[in-house]
This record gives structure tokens, C-alpha cells and sequence, in this order.
């Protein structure tokens, strides 16, 4: 027998032990989405893997994560929130296991994407399983505090990736960033199947697996060929596949339509569109993440591969980001959105794009010579207005929609995020290093004085000084022309063998100083598309009902909430 749908769920004096659960796997979520970024180098080292396929290492986890999101939600509602929690939670854990002893790339991505797929069959349940173990006057606390978390965990993935590849624990090197998901995987499954409750909506939905196929084929279409156009130089079948993308998504949008008349339980509820400021508040969302997703790839290579920090270093000063996000995080969801509404969304972008602004000047003034102390404050603004968009964004799109679709609008922002950050990385990809090449001379021009002086210092002759510049200039263009910048060109080995050892030091000295110019040039303007993103970002929420707070749903208990079915 079903519960009575108006009775409130009794006050369990384990409930914050089963919040410490979900919490901590919602943050692993996050946490693995940015963790591999400070630690590509490595990866690429240890594996010898092209620059291609690092990019599959890190888009696989949310292509796989955005393709079984909203699928894994109707599993909670069809066969318990508990249950499914507890299969994606050992999942992940195994697939975590599987990703720390990968012994190549292929088997890296294989993974990756195991370990997406189960975090998108653990992830939906969180809400529901907080909604059904918290009475009315504690729920917003666990909400926020989960929001809270959720927004400085990308920044602390970075900073823990940096930390465990550098201190290279038991000879490991990069492995240790998915191996350290095991322990704490192993210890949250035996807390949940002990203190959390089972739940699971009294009229489940039927699966749409024709949906399912449907939308991952639209968005394997799309990220696919982004992801593998520039090294093969944009073959004609990269714009068919994109094109076929397009087809496919419009294909699945009709199939919904007609399911949702016919045999009822459609994978995305269409009629959640009919509401203008949620349709276009999910788009901002989407493309929150496309600017962000992005801008943790390019500055983790800007730090190690422009600048040549180490990853301790660079992780270290990635902490400055996650300490503004979770003020930022904090401070809008406790103090600024109940009052403030939409307009603390459209504040925390514009702070956001000037964080943006103030490090791309930053970068470009001191070049080479930037120094971890210099990126603070603008981290800090960044990471602030980061975390006053992430933390209530969800909150104040679904108080847009019927309490009744807050389940499947929760869903579509979820998917959003993850889809978001996956297209991010594949399309700054292209801006970046499309940038890099076109831009290369920069670097040269800048240290070409200093070699020449240099060179005459060692008692290089006027003529000779010219040749080796002539190959100098060829081996930091090629060098940026390059997909993987960790790859030596030939012209680059061509002019070290001919260099005798003094020469030779002037020249890697040089060569890294007009690499870190380049890559704070490259930097700085991939910025700018970030801050256009952003301002983009900001209109879309400009068109939300300026009455909008923060959302009530969760304390509302009606018929369509999970309902708690015995432990």
C-alpha cells in the first residue's frame, strides 16, 4: 500500500549521516568532472597518449554523465531512489578503480565513461533522497549546504589533481586521482545501505529507451567530430556528422511529442518549454557551463604547459578559485538570492566576466613572469562570481515551473551542466590552439632582442646569429602549430643538433619564454570568448521574471514527491 501522499516524513535521527552520504557523492561527481585537467601532462607522459584522445579522458566523463542523467532519474522513480543510488555508487567506485589502473589510453576513456555513466545513475537520486529524509523546516538548510559544496568542487578537483600527481604517492604518479574514489566509494556504500531510506514515486514513469538512444546519438554527433576535427584538419564527414547532429535532435523532439500522446512517460517533458523564462534560463544555463567547462581546460595549460608550473603549483593556486567559489557560493544562496532573486544571477556573471578580464590582462602584462601571487585576486572574483551563478541557478529556474515538473526540470538542468562543460572542452579546444598557431610570432618577436644579445655575449658571429634565429623563429611556430604542445617539432631537434651547449641553453631558455608569452597571449583571448559567453549568459537571465526567488518546491509535499517505501 502506497502512503498517504500528505504526510510528512518522520524526523530520522540518522538523516544527516545519509545527507554526509549523498554530499560526499555529489562531490565526487563534481570533483572527478575537474580533477584530470592538472593532471593531462602526466597522463600524456605516462601513456603516451595523443593530444586527441586527452581530450576524450576528459570530455568522456560528462558525455556519458549528460547521456544518462535524465535516464538514471526514471530508474530511481521506477525501481527505488536507494537501490539505484547504491548500484551507480558501486559503479562509480569500480570504474574509479578500473580508471587509476588503466595501462593506456584506450582503456583510460573506456573508463572514464563507465564512470560517468554510474554517476549519472547516483546523481539524480540526491535531491529526491534529501526531499524524502528532511522535514520541512530543515530541507533548505540541506539544500543550500549541498549547492554550497557543489560550487567550489570543480576548483578543489583542480587543487587536489595538482597535489596528488606531485607528491606521486607509492610511485603512482597521476593514478592516485581516481584511486583515492575507492576508499571513500567503499565507506559511503556501507553508510547508505545502512541509514538512507528507500523511496520511489507513486506512479513511475515507464523508461523511453527510444529517447535515450535518441538524444546520446545527438550529442555523440556533435562532440565527436569538435573533438577530433582540427587534428585531422576538418574532413568533410566532421560537417556531416554535426549536420546529422541537428537531425537527430530534431527527430528526437518529435518522437517525444508523440510518446508524450500516445504511450505517456516521455525521457524530457516538452511541456516544461512552454514557460518562456524557464526555456530560456536553461539555455543561459547551457551556456554557463560551455564558457566554464572551457576555461578549467585552458588554464590548467596555461599554468603547466605555457608556464611550466609543476602540478603542485598550479593545483595550489587553483585554491584561491574554490575559496571564492564557496564565499560566492555561500553568500547568494543564504543572504542574496531570498532577496535578491534573478539579479543575483546576472551579478554573479558580470563578476565572473571581470575576473575573466582582470587575469587575461594580467597574463598578457607580466607574460613569463606571472607569478601565483598575481592570479589571486582575480581567482578570487572569478571563483566568486562562479559561485553566485552555480549555487542558486538551480533553485531559481525551477521555481518557473508547476511544482508537478520540478522533478524533470531538476533533470534538464543537470544534463545542461554536464552537456555544457562537455561541448566547453571540445569547442575552446578549437579556439585555443587555433589562436596559438595563428598567433605564434608574438613570442619570438618579444625574446628575439634578449637572444640576440645572448648569443653575441657567447661569441656567436653576426651571420651565424641570424641562421640561428631563422631556425629558431620556424621551431617555436611549428611548435604552436602543433594539436599535443607537448610534442617536439623537427625544425626544433634540426636546431638543437647543430647548437653547441651554450647556444643551446640560450635557446631552451628562449624557447620557453616565448612559449609561455604565446600560450598568456592564446590565454588572454580565449578569455574574451569566455567573457562573450558570459555576457550571453546574463541576457538569458535578464529574461527572467524579475520576481523570481528561490524555489519552494522541495517543501511542498504532494503526489508527485518520491514517497518512502521501507528501508
Amino acid at each position: 500500500m502506497e502512503p498517504d501522499p500528505t504526510t510528512r516524513p518522520p524526523t530520522d535521527s540518522r538523516r544527516w549521516i545519509a545527507f554526509a552520504v549523498v554530499l560526499a557523492a555529489g562531490f565526487m561527481d563534481l570533483l572527478d568532472v575537474t580533477i584530470v585537467n592538472v593532471a593531462v601532462p602526466s597522463i600524456q607522459a605516462d601513456l603516451h597518449a595523443a593530444y586527441s584522445q586527452i581530450e576524450w579522458i576528459v570530455a568522456a566523463y560528462v558525455l556519458a554523465f549528460a547521456a544518462v542523467l535524465i535516464t538514471g532519474g526514471r530508474l530511481g522513480d521506477i525501481f527505488g531512489r536507494k537501490r539505484i543510488f547504491l548500484i551507480g555508487m558501486a559503479g562509480f567506485t569500480l570504474a574509479s578503480a578500473a580508471c587509476g589502473l588503466s595501462t593506456d589510453p584506450a582503456m583510460l576513456i573506456a573508463a572514464r565513461f563507465v564512470q560517468g555513466a554510474m554517476a549519472g545513475l547516483m546523481v539524480p537520486q540526491i535531491l529526491a533522497i534529501i526531499r524524502v529524509t528532511f522535514a520541512d523546516h530543515e530541507r533548505g538548510r540541506a539544500i543550500a549546504l549541498y549547492s554550497g559544496v557543489g560550487g567550489s568542487a570543480s576548483a578543489v578537483g583542480l587543487s587536489l589533481g595538482g597535489l596528488l600527481v606531485q607528491w606521486d604517492l607509492f610511485d603512482l604518479v597521476w593514478r592516485p586521482i581516481f584511486l583515492v574514489n575507492v576508499p571513500v566509494g567503499i565507506l559511503a556504500l556501507g553508510a547508505a545501505a545502512a541509514v538512507m531510506k528507500e523511496s520511489r514515486s507513486p506512479a513511475a514513469p515507464r523508461l523511453d529507451v527510444v529517447g535515450m538512444i535518441l538524444a546520446i546519438g545527438a550529442v555523440l554527433l556533435l562532440v565527436y567530430p569538435l573533438a577530433e576535427g582540427r587534428r585531422l584538419d576538418w574532413p568533410a564527414w566532421t560537417f556531416v556528422m554535426m549536420a546529422a547532429s541537428a537531425a537527430t535532435f530534431a527527430v528526437f523532439v518529435a518522437y517525444e511529442r508523440y510518446r508524450a500522446r500516445t504511450v505517456g512517460s516521455p525521457l524530457v517533458d516538452l511541456t516544461l518549454f512552454r514557460s518562456r523564462p524557464f526555456a530560456i534560463g536553461l539555455g543561459s544555463w547551457l551556456l554557463f557551463w560551455i564558457g566554464l567547462g572551457g576555461f578549467f581546460l585552458v588554464w590548467t595549460l596555461f599554468m603547466q604547459a605555457g608556464l611550466g608550473w609543476t602540478p603542485m603549483r598550479a593545483g595550489l593556486t587553483a585554491v584561491f578559485f574554490a575559496v571564492g567559489a564557496g564565499i560566492g557560493a555561500g553568500v547568494s544562496v543564504s543572504v542574496l538570492a531570498p532577496r535578491f532573486g534573478r539579479r543575483v544571477l546576472i551579478v554573479g556573471g558580470l563578476v565572473n566576466a571581470a575576473g575573466f578580464g582582470l587575469y587575461g590582462w594580467l597574463a598578457t602584462h607580466y607574460g613569463a613572469e606571472i607569478a601565483s601571487w598575481q592570479m589571486v585576486f582575480p581567482l578570487i572574483v572569478t571563483g566568486a562570481g562562479f559561485g553566485m551563478v552555480v549555487a542558486p541557478t538551480i533553485d531559481l529556474l525551477l521555481g518557473q515551473v508547476p511544482a508537478r515538473e520540478a522533478g524533470s526540470a531538476s533533470g534538464l538542468l543537470n544534463t545542461g551542466q554536464q552537456l555544457g562543460t562537455a561541448l566547453g572542452v571540445a569547442l575552446v579546444g578549437v579556439v585555443f590552439f587555433t589562436q596559438l598557431d595563428h598567433d605564434s610570432a608574438r613570442g619570438v618577436d618579444t625574446v628575439a632582442p634578449e637572444v640576440r644579445a645572448e648569443l653575441a655575449a657567447v661569441g656567436v658571429p653576426e651571420q651565424a646569429r641570424d641562421e640561428i634565429l631563422a631556425n629558431f623563429r620556424a621551431c617555436v611556430l611549428d611548435r604552436s602549430a602543433q594539436v599535443d604542445p607537448t610534442v617536439v617539432p623537427d625544425s626544433c631537434r634540426a636546431g638543437a643538433e647543430r647548437s653547441s651547449s651554450g647556444v643551446g641553453q640560450v635557446l631552451t631558455t628562449a624557447g620557453m619564454r616565448a612559449n609561455a608569452v604565446n600560450f598568456a597571449n592564446t590565454f588572454e583571448r580565449t578569455l574574451w570568448y569566455g567573457i562573450g559567453v558570459l555576457a550571453l549568459v546574463c541576457l538569458g537571465f535578464l529574461a527572467l521574471p524579475r520576481s523570481a526567488k528561490l524555489e519552494h518546491h522541495e517543501i511542498d509535499i504532494d503526489a508527485t514527491d518520491p514517497q518512502p517505501v521501507g528501508v
